[in-house]
């Protein structure tokens, strides 16, 4: 599972605020950006989560109301 960190537009200027985050299921970064490079998402940072750390994000709200692609 990927955390992906990213502004909605690349064509703004990033502000912290406006960060939204996406979880993904993909075998590694470069499945995940091949997967949004179609987007209009500028990408932050992409984070592996597995373990107790993923664990952890499931039982958070932000898991619950963000968007889980597979």
């Amino acid at each position: 599972m990927y955390k992906i960190f990213y502004q909605e537009s690349r064509t703004n200027v990033p502000v912290r605020e406006r960060t939204k985050v996406l979880y993904m299921e993909a075998s590694s970064v470069t499945e995940v950006r091949r997967r949004l490079q179609d987007t209009e998402y500028n990408i932050e940072y992409i984070q592996k989560i597995f373990g107790p750390f993923l664990d952890y994000e499931m039982k958070s709200i932000a898991f619950s109301e963000a968007q889980v692609q597979e």
